[in-house]
């Protein structure tokens, strides 16, 4: 797992866990990482920086997003100790 800080250099930070897979784990090179986020992001905030530290490429319209093991809204706030999933598109027959 690593951890990298995508808040800006203020004292209202948490730490979240990320999770990703397929495309995803690829893009970011590791399937699991820690990051630090201002106290006030929503999942789309986050998606957002990780998307540019990673050069994601897929939108966010094409991913679903889950908290704690639950599917969340991407304007949903989170909070520190917070666990997320990015969920790609999984097709199957």
């Amino acid at each position: 797992m690593s951890n990298i800080d995508v808040a800006p250099n203020t004292e209202a930070t948490m730490t979240i866990n990320v999770l990703y897979f397929a495309s995803l784990a690829d893009e970011a090179n590791c399937q699991e990482e820690a990051v630090s986020v201002e106290q006030s992001t929503s999942l789309t905030e986050l998606y957002e920086q990780l998307s540019q530290k990673h050069r994601f490429s897929r939108p966010q319209a094409e991913l679903r997003v889950a908290v704690n093991d639950y599917f969340a809204k991407w304007t949903d706030q989170i909070y520190d100790g917070d666990s997320v999933v990015f969920i790609t598109p999984v097709a199957g027959g």
